[in-house]
Protein backbone atom coordinates (compact mmCIF):
# COMPACT_ATOMS: atom_id res chain seq x y z
CA UNK A 1 0.00 0.00 0.00
CA UNK A 2 1.07 3.04 -0.81
CA UNK A 3 1.14 6.83 1.03
CA UNK A 4 -1.19 8.99 0.74
CA UNK A 5 0.73 11.68 0.00
CA UNK A 6 1.62 10.63 -3.06
CA UNK A 7 5.81 10.66 -4.43
CA UNK A 8 8.56 10.37 -2.51
CA UNK A 9 9.37 14.06 -2.27
CA UNK A 10 6.44 14.96 -0.20
CA UNK A 11 7.32 12.02 1.78
CA UNK A 12 10.63 13.15 2.53
CA UNK A 13 9.63 16.36 2.99
CA UNK A 14 6.57 15.16 5.79
CA UNK A 15 9.67 12.84 7.51
CA UNK A 16 12.04 15.74 8.00
CA UNK A 17 9.46 18.45 8.70
CA UNK A 18 7.82 16.66 12.02
CA UNK A 19 11.40 15.65 12.80
CA UNK A 20 12.33 19.11 12.70
CA UNK A 21 9.58 20.63 14.49
CA UNK A 22 9.94 18.16 17.43
CA UNK A 23 13.03 19.43 18.19
CA UNK A 24 15.11 16.36 19.61
CA UNK A 25 16.77 13.63 18.41
CA UNK A 26 14.41 10.75 18.87
CA UNK A 27 15.55 6.88 17.53
CA UNK A 28 14.33 4.91 14.44
CA UNK A 29 11.26 3.30 16.62
CA UNK A 30 10.00 6.77 18.07
CA UNK A 31 10.49 8.38 14.76
CA UNK A 32 7.90 5.77 12.74
CA UNK A 33 5.47 5.67 15.22
CA UNK A 34 5.22 9.09 15.58
CA UNK A 35 4.73 8.82 11.59
CA UNK A 36 1.84 6.12 12.09
CA UNK A 37 0.12 8.16 14.29
CA UNK A 38 -0.25 10.40 11.29
CA UNK A 39 -1.95 7.86 8.70
CA UNK A 40 -0.41 9.57 6.13
CA UNK A 41 2.78 7.69 5.26
CA UNK A 42 2.65 4.16 4.93
CA UNK A 43 5.27 1.99 6.83
CA UNK A 44 7.09 0.59 3.81
CA UNK A 45 7.74 4.03 2.29
CA UNK A 46 8.74 5.60 5.61
CA UNK A 47 11.27 2.61 5.95
CA UNK A 48 12.80 3.64 2.63
CA UNK A 49 12.54 7.11 3.12
CA UNK A 50 14.14 7.04 6.31
CA UNK A 51 17.26 5.04 4.64
CA UNK A 52 17.30 7.51 2.24
CA UNK A 53 17.36 10.75 4.46
CA UNK A 54 20.57 8.89 6.25
CA UNK A 55 22.26 8.35 2.98
CA UNK A 56 22.00 11.50 1.65
CA UNK A 57 22.54 13.51 5.08
CA UNK A 58 19.29 15.25 5.58
CA UNK A 59 19.67 13.12 8.83
CA UNK A 60 22.46 12.05 11.13
CA UNK A 61 22.87 9.83 13.95
CA UNK A 62 23.23 11.82 17.27
CA UNK A 63 23.88 9.30 19.85
CA UNK A 64 22.13 6.69 21.90
CA UNK A 65 19.02 6.52 23.76
CA UNK A 66 19.23 4.79 27.03
CA UNK A 67 18.32 1.19 25.41
CA UNK A 68 21.38 1.95 23.15
CA UNK A 69 19.96 2.84 20.45
CA UNK A 70 20.79 5.38 17.82
CA UNK A 71 19.04 8.50 18.17
CA UNK A 72 18.71 10.94 14.78
CA UNK A 73 18.54 14.31 14.53
CA UNK A 74 17.69 16.63 11.06
CA UNK A 75 20.79 18.14 10.42
CA UNK A 76 21.36 21.40 8.17
CA UNK A 77 20.71 20.36 4.48
CA UNK A 78 17.65 18.69 5.84
CA UNK A 79 16.33 22.02 7.51
CA UNK A 80 17.38 23.29 4.25
CA UNK A 81 15.12 21.05 2.30
CA UNK A 82 11.80 21.38 4.46
CA UNK A 83 12.11 25.29 3.89
CA UNK A 84 12.62 25.15 0.55
CA UNK A 85 10.43 22.06 -0.53
CA UNK A 86 7.05 21.70 0.77
CA UNK A 87 5.81 19.62 -2.01
CA UNK A 88 1.93 18.85 -2.72
CA UNK A 89 1.25 19.08 1.30
CA UNK A 90 -1.31 21.23 2.58
CA UNK A 91 -0.23 23.83 5.27
CA UNK A 92 -3.07 21.75 7.59
CA UNK A 93 -1.68 18.59 6.76
CA UNK A 94 1.19 19.72 7.83
CA UNK A 95 -0.17 21.72 11.31
CA UNK A 96 -2.74 18.18 11.93
CA UNK A 97 0.13 15.74 11.67
CA UNK A 98 2.19 17.91 13.96
CA UNK A 99 0.13 18.06 16.73
CA UNK A 100 -0.56 14.56 16.05
CA UNK A 101 3.23 13.46 16.60
CA UNK A 102 3.88 16.09 19.48
CA UNK A 103 0.47 14.58 21.51
CA UNK A 104 1.69 10.97 20.95
CA UNK A 105 5.00 12.05 22.31
CA UNK A 106 3.78 13.62 25.55
CA UNK A 107 1.16 11.12 26.26
CA UNK A 108 3.95 7.79 25.85
CA UNK A 109 6.06 9.97 28.57
CA UNK A 110 3.24 10.50 30.51
CA UNK A 111 1.99 6.88 30.25
CA UNK A 112 -1.33 8.34 28.66
CA UNK A 113 -3.84 5.86 26.78
CA UNK A 114 -6.65 6.97 24.75
CA UNK A 115 -9.24 4.30 23.85
CA UNK A 116 -12.27 4.85 22.15
CA UNK A 117 -15.05 1.81 20.81
CA UNK A 118 -18.49 1.53 19.51
CA UNK A 119 -20.63 -1.27 20.09
CA UNK A 120 -24.37 -1.72 18.44
CA UNK A 121 -27.25 -0.69 21.45
CA UNK A 122 -29.53 -3.41 21.48
CA UNK A 123 -32.30 -0.45 21.38
CA UNK A 124 -31.30 0.72 18.58
CA UNK A 125 -28.04 2.99 17.47
CA UNK A 126 -24.66 2.90 18.71
CA UNK A 127 -23.08 3.58 22.07
CA UNK A 128 -19.76 5.19 22.03
CA UNK A 129 -17.05 4.36 25.09
CA UNK A 130 -13.82 6.84 25.14
CA UNK A 131 -11.63 7.08 27.92
CA UNK A 132 -8.41 8.64 28.57
CA UNK A 133 -5.99 7.41 31.32
CA UNK A 134 -2.78 8.30 32.50
CA UNK A 135 -0.64 5.38 34.75
CA UNK A 136 -3.68 2.87 35.78
CA UNK A 137 -5.78 6.60 36.75
CA UNK A 138 -9.25 7.11 34.56
CA UNK A 139 -9.14 10.57 33.52
CA UNK A 140 -12.08 10.47 31.46
CA UNK A 141 -14.25 7.64 30.88
CA UNK A 142 -17.90 8.70 29.06
CA UNK A 143 -20.71 6.78 26.99
CA UNK A 144 -22.57 8.33 24.13
CA UNK A 145 -25.18 7.45 21.69
CA UNK A 146 -25.20 7.87 18.53
CA UNK A 147 -28.28 7.35 15.80
CA UNK A 148 -26.21 5.83 13.06
CA UNK A 149 -22.75 4.21 12.31
CA UNK A 150 -21.54 7.01 10.61
CA UNK A 151 -22.16 9.15 13.39
CA UNK A 152 -20.65 6.91 15.78
CA UNK A 153 -17.56 6.59 13.50
CA UNK A 154 -17.50 10.73 13.43
CA UNK A 155 -17.58 11.09 16.95
CA UNK A 156 -14.85 8.37 17.36
CA UNK A 157 -12.42 9.95 14.58
CA UNK A 158 -13.24 13.25 16.44
CA UNK A 159 -11.97 11.62 20.44
CA UNK A 160 -9.14 9.79 18.29
CA UNK A 161 -7.92 13.41 17.08
CA UNK A 162 -7.48 15.52 20.18
CA UNK A 163 -8.64 13.56 23.17
CA UNK A 164 -6.70 16.00 24.99
CA UNK A 165 -9.72 18.54 23.80
CA UNK A 166 -12.40 16.06 24.70
CA UNK A 167 -11.49 16.39 27.86
CA UNK A 168 -10.53 19.91 28.37
CA UNK A 169 -14.31 20.42 27.05
CA UNK A 170 -16.00 18.05 29.37
CA UNK A 171 -13.81 18.96 32.63
CA UNK A 172 -14.67 23.52 31.81
CA UNK A 173 -18.33 22.15 31.58
CA UNK A 174 -18.52 19.73 34.43
CA UNK A 175 -16.76 22.52 36.67
CA UNK A 176 -18.57 25.28 35.20
CA UNK A 177 -15.68 27.22 33.25
CA UNK A 178 -17.28 27.58 30.37
CA UNK A 179 -14.86 30.28 29.01
CA UNK A 180 -12.68 27.38 27.98
CA UNK A 181 -15.26 26.89 24.84
CA UNK A 182 -14.86 30.35 24.15
CA UNK A 183 -10.61 30.78 24.93
CA UNK A 184 -9.64 27.83 22.62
Amino acid sequence: MSSPLGNKQNVTVFVLYLMQNVGYPMDFVTINDVIMQTDYVAYLDFAETFSMLEEGELIEKAGTNKRGEAIYTITRKGRTVVESFQGDILPSILEESLACALRYLDFSRRGTKATCRITANPSGGFDITCALTEQDVTLLSITLWADTRARAELMEAQFRRSPENVYRATLALMTGSVNYLFDS
